[in-house]
């Protein structure tokens, strides 16, 4: 597995530079090119960090102390007290792992007038127009017949090359692209080895022996800082590893309180969070099952602590773009480096109501960090997030926040410096009792 993180020396409290939080970010963000990447990063991180892990197909014994486990690139980790006091509840903050992408379908290989090409499949609701003229690399696991799963990511190796303007003088009028016929990567004059074998032979393992692989093509540019005054910040996968990260160096430096603090981040939530490891399928309710039965709590006194519980639902938000400002709402336009936005939407799109926004209110406050609200234009449709998914499974308040980004679905978002740190900030001090 590429790794170019440093685990646990990230664990070292706020920093006023938000560059050097910026600088850990963009580590973890090269690191993890795949959910798959970014659910391993943080259990090594988490594991030097002083958590233990634990495995779902184990009985746990205690559930106090620092815990997490892992769930194909889905993790749920949390800091919990050696006893429940009788108004406990669980501080819930939820994220997700995946990003919009291409990914490989079965036997990809092919050629088409001399090109070796990979047939793909596209994964999420991406910008497609953003995976045009950018050298690409492979990322994801394979899985070997005796059941191990092995994690590659490949450097610059793919590309999916735009029509000339000589050949469509069209195209800067409109722009259409053939997901199955226009939107193949190139790797090759014909005669390279077969794409999966290729793969198999860099995750150290001959293709006979591998039973499956869920491999995306993932974008290989940098993440950067630029702006004149390097207030800006380019890279792909901001949705979601901009709540990630923020979570995951908060839940790091969560010391065990009054309540129960859980961080989970999920996968597939960009293809609906159906899954065993999404926020619709059973991970959250499982583990805080199995938190409860730690605790020898009856089925009244588990109902009573999810009362007493909440959760925020941590996803990027929309930065207003300036030059389509008729698409955002004429008087709510975030802007960026003013702090991450509370999320609203009266459709309950966004599960944000009254009682969350208060609790929010409040992490912000003790944090002493800005914050800002995203609402829609009402001729534009709104997306969601795993908030109402998490309100209706668990019943708990829960609001939804996120740092703004532009290009959201591009393989080369953007956000500000200083709100990644904002949000952490944030959701330190909600998980401190705030």
């Amino acid at each position: 597995m590429r790794s170019g993180c440093a685990g646990a020396a990230w664990f070292n409290g706020a920093m006023a530079d938000p560059t050097d939080f910026m600088t850990g970010f963009a580590q973890f963000i090269t690191a993890g090119p795949t959910s798959y990447h970014t659910a391993a990063v943080m259990a090594q991180g988490l594991a030097e960090a002083g958590f233990t892990r634990l495995d779902e197909r184990q009985e746990w014994g205690s559930v106090a102390g620092r815990r997490f486990l892992v769930r194909g690139g889905a993790l749920v980790a949390w800091v919990a007290p050696d006893g429940l006091d009788d108004d406990a509840g669980v501080r819930i903050v939820g994220t997700h792992t995946d990003s919009p992408a291409l990914t490989l379908k079965p036997s990809p290989s092919f050629v088409r007038a001399g090109w070796q090409q990979a047939n793909v499949e596209v994964y999420g609701g991406p910008l497609l127009n953003s995976w045009l003229d950018r050298e690409l690399g492979l990322a994801g696991r394979v899985v070997t017949l005796d059941g191990v799963e092995r994690l590659v990511s490949t450097g610059p190796v793919l590309r999916v090359s735009q029509i000339a303007p000589h050949f469509d003088r069209g195209v800067n009028e409109r722009l259409t692209i053939d997901r199955q016929y226009e939107l193949v990567p190139s790797y090759g004059l014909g005669d390279e080895p077969d794409i999966v074998e290729w793969v198999c032979s860099r995750a150290g393992v001959p293709a006979g022996e591998v039973a499956f692989g869920d491999i995306r093509v993932v974008p290989t540019q940098a993440p950067a800082v630029f702006g004149i005054g390097g207030e800006f910040f380019a890279s792909a996968r901001l949705d979601n590893l901009s709540s990630t990260y923020p979570a995951y160096r908060a839940i790091g430096e969560t010391r065990p309180g009054r309540d129960i603090a859980l961080f989970v981040a999920f996968d597939h939530e960009e293809v609906g969070s159906g899954t065993a490891s999404g926020a619709a399928g059973p991970l959250l309710s499982d583990v805080l099952a199995r938190i409860a039965d730690g605790y020898g709590l009856g089925v009244d006194a588990r109902r009573a602590l999810l009362a007493r519980s909440s959760c925020i639902s941590a996803d990027a938000s929309h930065a207003v773009n300036p030059n389509h400002t008729a698409k955002y709402d004429p008087l709510v336009q975030p802007a960026m480096n003013r702090g991450p936005a509370l999320k609203v939407n009266a459709q309950q799109r966004y599960a944000t109501d009254a009682i969350s926004t208060a609790l929010w209110e409040r992490a912000c406050r003790a944090a002493r960090v800005p914050h800002q609200v995203f609402v829609s234009n009402n001729d534009v449709a709104c997306g969601t997030t795993i908030g109402p998914l998490t309100a209706q499974r668990l019943g708990v308040p829960t609001v939804d926040v996120g740092v703004p980004i532009l290009s959201m679905h591009s393989t080369r978002e953007m956000c500000g410096t200083s709100d990644p740190e904002h949000l952490c900030a944030a959701l330190r001090a909600h998980w401190a009792g705030a």
